[in-house]
């Protein structure tokens, strides 16, 4: 009997596009642990504390069962109060955080206006709402309102923008300001993915919407299993917004959730993220010279897109650059449009400016 599976990942590989799992090994470069919390001593002391005091060790099912934690509850005023929101809403994976607030909140009638490279995760979200979508040239302010009038003119009853803050493959910055202003003066929902923002930027590490919180039509997803190098998702949101998701979003339903630990470590990651700003600074100034080092690089952030361009190119370059000890990864289509293959160099606190420099000669030779 012909396996189609195994023919169809044949044909993943002649096309260099076949996927593989491989363990980290060497130089840090491909990681989003941005301010080096995963091995943070501080934070495995604490949760060492709390297992030892008897903190149970899973959650025994969904929120709405038996799966409400004190633990969960706590994370949650906390990180209403640090991101400056009305209410926060913790969830077991960024992914299911996007597909709650996209299948949930939207209705039919409703039209999200998406920007072009938004997360795939959102993307998914988008795919599943009941609502009519659109997507607008990438960054572009003015295409975004150009859609927003002809949704609105065209009767659409809510509308929601959806965008990255920093985009998690170009490394580039959403020009929030003009999109919150777009939102206001049309009447719809901004619609904020932070996760390569929290952490990082704004305000205390608070995001790139941090400015807008509190505004009823700003939602904003702050993913933690990366600058706060732990699992989960908080969506920031207005109370009533919490509410309702709480009863409609089938992806925080029926889904057993996140480990009271897990919740505790989230809440102790932010309070580093206040009470370090250092770490800040030390990976904004390894961002500052990494741009210095590529000089033709695109992006202003910690993500460095260095694009190769062919498929099977970029993921010779990763292999070469992974047997010299740096472990960074190529990008290829689907996740990038075609003919844009990269190496995704990400900076973290896990390097040094020494390696930065190594892995410039590297790629130069």
């Amino acid at each position: 009997m012909t396996n189609p599976f195994q023919d169809k990942l044949t044909a993943l590989s002649v096309l260099n596009k076949r996927r593989a799992l491989i363990s980290a090994n060497g130089i840090d470069f491909s990681s989003n642990d941005y301010l080096g919390l995963a091995q943070h001593a501080g934070l495995r002391q604490n949760l060492i504390e709390h297992l030892q005091s008897g903190i149970a060790l899973g959650a025994g099912g969904s929120r709405l069962l038996r799966g409400n934690h004190p633990q969960h509850e706590s994370l949650e005023r906390f990180a209403a109060e640090f991101f400056g929101a009305e209410a926060a809403l913790f969830m077991s994976t960024g992914y299911l955080a996007n597909l709650a607030v996209f299948t949930a909140l939207t209705a039919r009638g409703d039209k999200i206006i998406f920007d072009e490279y938004v997360h795939a995760s959102a993307k998914e979200g988008i795919h599943a709402s009941p609502a009519k979508f659109s997507k607008f040239t990438h960054n572009n302010a003015g295409a975004c309102e150009d859609a927003v009038k002809r949704a609105r003119d065209r009767g659409a009853k809510n509308i929601w923008i959806a965008v990255e803050s920093v985009y998690s493959m170009d490394g580039d910055i959403a020009p929030l300001a003009e999109l919150m202003d777009i939102a206001n003066r049309y009447d719809a929902y901004l619609i904020v993915d932070e996760a390569h923002a929290t952490g990082v930027y704004g305000p205390s590490g608070r995001g790139l919407s941090a400015v807008f919180e509190g505004a009823e039509n700003l939602i904003a997803v702050h993913t933690c299993g990366k600058a706060l190098g732990q699992a989960g998702a908080l969506v920031t949101l207005s109370q009533v917004l919490k509410e309702y998701l709480i009863n409609t979003a089938r992806s925080f339903i029926y889904t057993t959730a996140p480990t009271p630990l897990m919740a505790v470590a989230v809440e102790a990651a932010l309070k580093v993220v206040r009470d370090e700003p250092k770490r800040r600074a030390d990976l904004l100034d390894l961002v500052a010279h990494a741009h210095t080092v590529f000089k033709n690089v695109a992006g202003q952030t910690q993500i460095l897109p260095l694009l190769i361009g062919d498929d099977g190119a970029a993921f010779d370059q990763a292999k070469r650059l992974q047997d010299q000890g740096f472990d960074i990864r190529a990008i290829r289509t689907p996740t990038v449009p075609k003919n844009t293959a990269r190496l995704r160099l990400s900076i973290t606190l896990n390097v040094t400016k020494s390696d930065i420099d190594d892995l410039a000669k590297a790629l130069a030779s």
